[in-house]
C-alpha cells in the first residue's frame, strides 16, 4: 500500500459516534486550531506573587487620565483594584443610619469658599460620615436645594463638622444661618463598649454587638481598642479580622495571641472600641436550601421546607469616565473616584451629593459608552424599596447621581413584559442588548422625550447567565440551557458539534458560574462552566468563529477579561490571583513552572477501505515545535490505537510484539528546524485513533499532516 496521509477536518465533533465523524477529531484538550490544523494552546504566567480574597467572578480593564492602568476585580469576599500586580481593598463599608435631629440655623458660610461649617452639638461623627439635610432655606448664596442633599462630613470638632458645596459662596454668614433644617447621619463607624470575651487558652475571642447584621465570613476592622490585661493587647485586637457569627448578638474572631487568666478575668473589656464593617460577603457558588429555613415564612408546609437556592456574589462594574461604578448582584450601587487613590473605599451612590432616587438594589449596573447613562437593571421603582427584576431605570446623562426624572432631564424607566428576570447585557455598536431568562430586548437611544426605547428582538430564548455573554468581532455569543446562540441583526442557532457533549455533562445548580470570554488573537469565544459533578468550574468549550469549528478540554478558571489595554487576555484562578494568558507556554499559576498536558485524539478511521487488516509499522511525523522554549528537547507522543472493528473496542493488548506509540522530538534548532524523519511502530487493525499528545515544560507544537505505512495483513472480510 501507498503512505496514507493522517489529515482530518478541523475542529472537534462529538455529535455523533466516533466512526460516524470519521474524517474529524473526537477529543481534545489545552488546544486550538489555527488554519484547520491543531496546536496547543500557549501558557500562562501569574502577573505577580500577590493574591486577592475570595473567588473572583468579575473583571473590568481601563485607564485612568494619569494612564493608570487598573483592573477591577470583584470576589464574593471583598473587591478590589489591580495596579501593578498589587491588589488594592477598596470594599465599601456598611453604614447605620441615625434618627434624625433637628437644626437651627448651624450654617455658617465664608465668601468665596465652598466649605460650610455646620454647628452640632456632640455629634459623635466621623470623618468620612454622611449626613442628609432636609428642610433648609438658602444660606450664604446657597440655594435649598444645594444644602438639601446628601453631604460627605469633615470632622473639626466635637461640635462642629464641614461640608463641600458644589460652587463658592457669594456672601458671609456667621452666627448660624438656614433656619430649622432636620438633618439625618449616615455613619460608617460604629461604637461599642467592652466587647470582647476572652476564653482561656484560646485565640478565639467573642464580639459583643447587639443586632450585627453579620453573615459569617464579613470583615469588620477595630480601632482604639484597650487590651484585656495579658496577652490580648491593643495590638491584637487592632485591624481587621474575618468573622464566624454565633447569633444576632455577637460573632467570634480569631486573633495573633491565646488567651491567658488575666484576659479571661479582665473581659468582657477593650473599653470603647470602633468598629467598621464591610458590606455583607456572598457565597462563592450557588447553594441550594431545602428543608427548614428553605425558603421564606409560610412558603411551605409546617414542619416541611421548599427548595430554593443562595445566589453566589456576582459584581458588575463599568468605569464613568477614570472613576469606577460597581454593584454587587442585588445591592447597592457603589463610586470610586480615581482622584482619591487607590487607597480609597468606594462610595455607596445613594449617599453621594446631589443622590436622588438611586437604585438600592438591582442585578447588575451598566454605563452607556458615548451617551454617558448610568444603567440599573432589574431594580427597585422610585419611591419603593422593592426589587423589580425586570424594571430598567437610568440616571441623568452625565450624572450618576441624579436618577428623578423630570422635564430638565433624561432620566427615566422602563419595565420589560417578556420573562420573569433580567439576566444579561452587553453593548454594540448601535444598541444595547439586553437579555431575560426567556426574551432578548434592544435598547436604543432616542433623545428626549423617550430617550430609551426598546424593541423585542426574539422571544423563547434563555441564557444562562450574567456573564454567559460576549461580544466578539461585532456579533454575540452567548450560551443558553441547551444551546449556543449568536446575534448579528438576527438571533440564530449556533451549529455546535459539541452540543450533546456539553450539556450532558453540566451542572445546571451551578448555572450563574458559567462565563465567557474572547481571544481575538485566535478568534475564539470561551466559555467555562461546571461539570456535571463539580461546583467549581472545571471545564470550558471553544468557539473560533473565523473557522466555525469547535473544541473543548478541562481548566480550572473563574473569570475572564480580553482586553486591549493589556498585552495578554487575562483570567482570574482558584488559587485567587490573576494569570495572563497566552503567555510562554507553560503553566506558571503558582510561580513553578510546570508542563502544560495539551492532548487531541481523532475520530476512528479506516485502514483502506475498513474490509481488510492492515500492518502499520511506520509513521512519518509532520509537525512544528516553533515557539517552544528553555534548553529541553521539545517532544510529542503520537499514538495508533487499532480495532478490529469500530464496534470493538482499542485492541488489548494495542500490538502484540511491538509499540503502538512513539516520541517525536525536535532534533535540531535552525533557520530550517529539522525533524524526526520516521520512527517505527507495530499495529495491526481495521480502524485506527491518532493521538498526539505532549506533557513536557517548554515544549509548543502545531500539527500537520503525518503519514503512515501500511502493509496488507490478511484475514480478509469478515473473518
Amino acid at each position: 500500500m501507498p503512505l496514507k496521509k493522517i489529515l482530518f477536518k478541523p475542529g472537534v465533533n462529538r455529535e455523533n459516534t466516533r466512526y460516524t465523524n470519521e474524517g474529524g477529531w473526537y477529543v481534545s484538550d489545552k488546544v486550538h486550531f489555527r488554519q484547520g490544523t491543531p496546536e496547543k494552546i500557549g501558557g500562562w504566567q501569574r502577573i505577580s506573587g500577590a493574591t486577592f480574597l475570595g473567588v473572583c467572578r468579575s473583571l473590568w480593564n481601563w485607564v485612568t487620565l494619569a494612564a493608570l492602568n487598573l483592573i477591577g476585580v470583584g470576589t464574593n469576599l471583598k473587591f478590589y483594584i489591580e495596579k501593578g500586580g498589587a491588589y488594592y481593598d477598596i470594599t465599601p463599608l456598611r453604614y447605620q443610619t441615625d434618627a434624625p435631629v433637628s437644626l437651627s440655623n448651624q450654617f455658617d458660610t465664608t465668601s468665596g469658599s465652598a466649605v460650610v461649617n455646620v454647628n452640632d452639638t456632640a455629634h459623635g461623627l466621623t470623618t468620612g460620615d454622611v449626613a442628609l439635610f432636609s428642610g433648609a432655606s438658602a444660606v450664604g448664596g446657597f440655594t435649598a436645594d444645594m444644602i438639601n442633599t446628601y453631604h460627605t462630613v469633615t470632622v473639626t470638632g466635637v461640635d462642629d463638622y464641614t461640608i463641600t458645596m458644589p460652587a463658592a459662596a457669594t456672601s458671609t454668614v456667621t452666627g448660624g444661618g438656614g433656619a430649622s433644617v432636620s438633618a439625618t447621619y449616615y455613619r460608617y463607624n460604629y461604637t461599642l463598649s467592652n466587647p470582647f470575651t476572652a476564653t482561656l487558652n484560646s485565640s478565639v475571642i467573642t464580639v459583643a454587638h447587639t443586632a450585627h447584621g453579620c453573615v459569617t465570613g464579613d470583615f469588620v476592622t477595630f480601632t482604639t481598642p484597650s487590651g484585656l490585661g495579658g496577652n490580648i493587647t491593643a495590638t491584637v485586637l487592632t485591624g481587621e479580622f474575618q468573622l464566624t457569627v454565633v447569633s444576632a448578638n455577637s460573632y467570634t474572631i480569631t486573633v495573633g495571641a491565646t488567651a491567658n487568666a488575666t484576659d479571661v478575668s479582665g473581659s468582657p473589656g477593650g473599653g470603647s472600641v470602633t468598629a467598621q464593617y464591610q458590606i455583607n460577603v456572598g457565597p462563592s457558588y450557588q447553594v441550594p436550601l431545602t428543608g427548614w429555613g428553605g425558603g421564606p415564612w409560610g412558603s411551605g408546609t409546617w414542619g416541611n421546607g421548599v427548595s430554593s437556592t443562595v445566589d453566589l456574589r456576582i459584581w458588575s462594574q463599568m468605569n464613568f469616565g477614570e472613576d469606577l461604578i460597581y454593584a454587587p448582584r442585588d445591592g447597592n450601587i457603589f463610586y470610586w473616584d480615581a482622584t482619591d487613590g487607590v487607597t480609597q473605599r468606594g462610595m455607596n451612590v445613594s449617599l453621594m451629593y446631589g443622590a436622588s432616587d438611586v437604585p438600592t438594589s438591582q442585578r447588575l449596573i451598566f454605563v452607556s459608552d458615548t451617551s454617558r447613562f448610568v444603567f440599573a437593571f432589574g431594580c427597585n421603582d422610585y419611591g419603593s424599596f422593592v426589587q423589580d427584576t425586570m424594571l430598567i431605570r437610568w440616571s441623568d446623562q452625565e450624572s450618576v447621581t441624579n436618577w428623578t426624572p423630570a422635564a430638565t432631564n433624561q432620566a427615566g424607566s422602563v419595565r420589560l413584559s417578556h420573562g420573569s428576570e433580567i439576566v444579561g447585557v452587553v453593548q454594540t455598536r448601535q444598541e444595547i442588548v439586553v437579555f431575560t431568562d426567556s426574551s432578548v430586548y434592544s435598547l436604543q437611544y432616542l433623545g428626549a422625550p423617550v430617550v430609551w426605547g426598546v424593541q423585542l428582538l426574539g422571544d423563547n430564548i434563555s441564557i444562562l447567565s450574567q456573564n454567559a455573554v460576549m461580544v466578539a468581532s461585532g456579533k454575540v455569543y452567548w450560551m443558553g440551557v441547551d444551546k449556543f446562540y449568536v446575534y448579528d441583526g438576527r438571533i440564530q442557532t449556533l451549529r455546535c458539534d459539541l452540543r450533546n457533549h456539553i450539556f450532558s455533562d453540566i451542572n445546571m445548580s451551578q448555572n450563574l458560574q458559567v462565563f465567557s470570554g474572547t481571544s481575538e488573537g485566535f478568534n475564539e469565544v470561551w466559555w467555562y462552566y461546571c461539570s456535571a459533578n463539580s461546583t467549581t468550574v472545571d471545564k470550558y468549550v471553544v468557539y473560533n468563529y473565523a473557522e466555525d469549528v469547535w473544541y473543548y478540554g478541562s481548566l480550572a478558571r473563574t473569570a475572564w477579561l480580553d482586553s486591549g489595554l493589556r498585552d495578554y487576555p487575562v483570567a482570574a484562578t482558584y488559587t485567587y490571583n490573576l494569570v495572563n494568558h497566552e503567555q510562554g507556554v507553560d503553566d506558571n499559576e503558582t510561580g513553578t513552572t510546570l508542563p502544560i498536558t495539551a492532548t487531541i485524539s481523532s475520530s476512528e478511521f479506516d485502514i483502506d477501505d475498513g474490509h481488510n487488516f492492515g500492518f502499520i509499522w511506520r509513521i512519518l511525523p509532520d509537525i512544528t515545535f516553533r515557539g517552544s522554549e528553555g534548553a529541553s528537547t521539545p517532544q510529542v507522543t503520537m499514538t495508533l490505537a487499532p480495532m478490529q472493528n469500530s464496534g470493538s473496542g482499542v485492541n488489548s493488548p494495542a500490538s502484540v510484539g511491538g509499540v503502538d506509540n512513539a516520541t517525536v522530538s525536535r532534533v535540531a534548532v535552525a533557520t530550517i528546524e529539522e525533524f524526526t524523519g520516521q520512527v517505527y511502530i507495530r499495529v495491526r487493525g481495521r480502524q485506527l485513533i491518532f493521538t498526539c499528545e505532549s506533557s513536557q515544560i517548554g515544549t509548543q507544537w502545531q500539527l500537520g499532516a503525518p503519514r503512515i505505512d501500511i502493509k496488507p495483513d490478511g484475514r480478509r472480510g469478515n473473518t
